[in-house]
């Protein structure tokens, strides 16, 4: 692809791919490298963006390709993780490329020029948008790769897709996709997980994973300048059964303590018995900017020992990682 002023107009949309199951708070830092590059990211949870680049090419002064070189190398230093970048004409050019990248990670860069030639070979399943029913009519038909469905008259294509499905396979086999990269954020919600190396009906050890859990959330947050309103706690068993429930919190907080309290009321109302667990995930919900939340006088002397001790532990992590402190009762180890 061409350098300078002629790459903007030829691949402005790129299309990334996370690692399938990125803990969340891990893709919300995928999303803030983006957020460096352009000021436009649509985020397309659990493990995909979208990243309008037409500003950025110009901002920057390089091509599609060297940006996507630079983001994968920013999140396999700064978070160890590698990820797919596709870059072409429109999205669905775009999120096609990074479709055809092989795991764990690279960079395919399509221009304008070349999207027809590159997509008329591919099997009708890769064109992004084309789900595995949808293959199958296809196929049975006799269309079995892009250049064949963009040659198929439309009306033909609505008749064995539906309408507007139909309308769709056939405007993006031909390279045509007017939608727009649409800024959006994740939801305001911060989770973290463990899971248990064998399935436990250990219920101290349970009770120690939930407090790590609870203590690294309120780390995280608190990293973030943030505050959460509400929890959420979700446990999964053995079977692949879950069990999920939200408590509010009377307060936005990111301390410790006050997690704490309801982090083991909703453990409580699990009602464990012998269930077998293999996984917990504790989540902050409705989170808000750490300075809308008032602090409230306290003559709790206790309390502000334990917050002052909240603070001291947090320089500590941040100089030794946060590893280097952790709940004395984690000693009864979790994964």
């Amino acid at each position: 692809m061409e350098a300078g002023t002629e790459a903007w107009r030829v691949a402005s949309v790129m299309h990334v791919r996370c690692p399938d199951r990125l803990p969340e708070d891990v893709y919300r830092q995928v999303l803030e490298q983006l957020a460096e590059l352009s000021p436009v990211v649509q985020a397309l949870p659990p493990s995909a963006a979208l990243v309008e680049l037409k500003g950025a090419l110009r901002y920057h002064g390089v091509d599609g390709r060297r940006l996507g070189e630079v983001l994968r190398v920013r999140t396999i230093s700064r978070l160890g993780v590698d990820v797919r970048v596709g870059i072409g004409p429109t999205v669905t050019v775009a999120a096609t490329a990074s479709g055809q990248i092989t795991e764990p990670g690279g960079v395919l860069a399509i221009d304008s020029r070349q999207a027809a030639d590159w997509l008329g070979p591919l099997p009708v399943e890769a064109l992004h948008g084309i789900g595995p029913r949808q293959a199958q009519a296809l196929r049975d038909y006799g269309v079995h790769c892009v250049g064949l469905l963009a040659a198929v008259p439309p009306a033909t294509v609505q008749r064995l897709l539906g309408g507007r499905a139909g309308r769709q396979a056939a405007d993006r086999a031909r390279g045509i996709d007017p939608r727009p990269v649409t800024p959006r954020a994740l939801p305001a919600s911060a989770s973290v997980s463990r899971t248990f190396p064998r399935h436990t009906l250990d219920g101290a050890a349970v009770r120690a994973a939930l407090l790590d859990l609870v203590v690294t959330l309120a780390h995280q947050l608190r990293g973030r300048g943030q505050a959460a309103r509400g929890l959420t706690l979700t446990l999964r068993f053995a079977g692949g059964t879950t069990w999920e429930k939200t408590r509010r919190l009377p307060e936005a907080s990111a301390h410790d303590d006050d997690l704490r309290t309801p982090a083991y009321r909703l453990i409580d109302a699990a009602g464990l018995q012998r269930g077998r667990l293999t996984g917990i995930t504790m989540k902050g919900e409705d989170l808000v900017a750490a300075g809308q939340v008032a602090e409230q006088i306290s003559f709790d002397g206790a309390r502000e020992a334990r917050l002052v001790a909240e603070e001291v532990s947090d320089r500590i992590r941040a100089k030794f990682g946060t590893g280097a402190i952790r709940p004395a009762t984690t000693l009864l180890r979790v994964s």
